[in-house]
């Protein structure tokens, strides 16, 4: 999103645009794997419909916030600040949160196939 904020040439933005969409929904399906794996089973759709109701309230919160910044900071200002606040919570999770660095699903992968 910082190279879309930045770039002034429509084939880079586009192309930026693109990188992000696809990484998000690669993102997106890395969370529900986590979501379906990692919860009990007696728990799943309970957990599922939680899930659900905050992403989709996230999206509503997040385009109000995106609009706002933009009209305080002007749009680059705000899509470049979006972008870079993204990385250092990225970053910060890492580093409070380690456990997500070394998760490793193939132990739940194999565990939820031999008891499919």
């Amino acid at each position: 999103m910082i190279v879309f904020g930045l770039s002034t040439y429509f084939w880079l933005s586009v192309m930026a645009l693109f990188v992000s969409g696809a990484v998000d929904g690669v993102s997106m399906i890395i969370r529900q794997t986590i979501l379906q794996l990692k919860t009990p089973d007696n728990m799943r759709g309970r957990v599922a419909s939680v899930n659900s109701m905050f992403v989709g309230s996230s999206n509503e919160l997040g385009a109000f916030e995106s609009g706002l910044t933009a009209k305080l900071m002007g749009t680059v200002t705000a899509v470049v600040f979006g972008g870079a606040m993204t990385l250092l919570t990225v970053g910060a999770t890492a580093i409070v949160s380690p456990s997500f660095r070394k998760l490793d699903l193939q132990k739940d992968i194999d565990e939820h196939e031999a008891n499919a």
